[in-house]
């Protein structure tokens, strides 16, 4: 499977953002899926997973703030992103079947 990540950007703190990931193939409604984030200085972190029977898990620091949601249609799974803050700046990643997709920057700033 080939992913790739889109939809970050710089927001201030308070505001939000939708990240994407698109995915090739036409097993996409099967795939479990997770986002990963890596902040400058810091290792990659676990942030949120879609399953492959639709269940989802959060990582402490963002639940209840992000949302993944998922668009078998599109081949494509969101990370809606909201009350970001400024620690939730990084690269942000999404990963399925050992495969990563190619990263997009999400700056916010106080």
């Amino acid at each position: 499977v080939q992913l790739q990540a889109s939809g970050g950007g710089s927001v201030q703190a308070g505001g939000s953002l939708t990240l994407s990931c698109t995915a090739s193939g036409d097993i996409f409604s099967t795939l479990a899926i997770n986002w990963f984030r890596r902040a400058p200085g810091k290792q990659r972190e676990f942030v949120a997973a879609f399953g492959s029977s639709g269940s989802t898990l959060y990582a402490d620091p963002v639940n209840g703030r992000f949302t993944v949601s998922k668009d078998n249609a599109k081949n494509t799974l969101y990370l809606l992103m909201n009350n970001l803050q400024p620690e939730d700046t990084a690269v942000y990643y999404c990963k399925s079947q050992g495969q990563w997709g190619q990263g997009t920057q999400v700056t916010v700033s106080s």
